[in-house]
């Protein structure tokens, strides 16, 4: 009954084609996904692992979620909003907090074919689907902004609070209260709590 409540209250500014594609998305929602608040079509899910997803999840289209293997996991926390093309990628795990916002195409890995530092790197003469898998979990902290086209690699923690900018790569750890922008991503503004404002870098002030 309240799905149905829902629905009719959109219709007013929805035609009858679009109200039908809303319907069906949120009882696919509610079936299969009964902590999320709407998972639009198309989507894809293949969950061999241990996938939790918070109150209040929704996602646009076009969402992936792979995870590999019994022991690996993907854990959305409460009131996560993603837009278009959400990409997660997991083998060990990845964990996003609560109040996260994330763009359209954004892409969220913990692993990768192949080594490419430390020891025992991978040859450029082996086909990259032969290379070994590497992994290294992924951490996104609570009410962080990523914004449009973003990529997240392995082993990568977002500090609560943080900004990726659109287009960034991170391949390193962001801190907390931090604008991160680039490829790969780097700092470019602190938040100073005491001044109600973000601050540029002293390198940023500089260039």
């Amino acid at each position: 009954m309240k799905l149905i409540k829902t629905a009719f209250r959109l219709f007013s500014s929805m035609n009858i084609v679009a109200l039908f594609r809303l319907f069906l998305d949120l009882l696919q929602s509610k079936i299969f996904f009964p902590n999320a608040r709407i998972i639009r079509r198309p989507n894809y899910i293949r969950n061999e692992g241990n996938l939790i997803m918070g109150k209040g999840f929704s996602c646009g289209p076009r969402l992936i979620i792979d995870i590999f293997g019994k022991n690996a996991s993907v854990k959305i926390g409460k009131d996560v909003m993603a837009y278009h093309g959400l990409h997660i990628g997991a083998i060990n795990s990845v964990e996003i907090g609560d109040g996260v916002l994330i763009a359209s195409d954004v892409y969220i890995s913990d692993h990768s074919h192949g080594s490419y530092k430390g020891e025992m790197q991978s040859s450029p003469d082996q086909l990259p689907v032969d290379r070994e898998l590497t992994s290294s979990p992924v951490k996104i902290g609570n009410n962080v902004w990523i914004g449009e086209k973003v990529s997240i690699l392995p082993g990568v923690t977002i500090g609560e609070g943080a900004v990726i900018g659109a287009g960034s790569v991170v391949t390193r750890n962001i801190p907390s209260q931090t604008i991160a922008v680039g490829a790969p991503a780097v700092v470019i503004k602190t938040y100073d709590s005491e001044r109600g404002e973000w601050v540029a870098n002293e390198m940023q002030k500089t260039t």
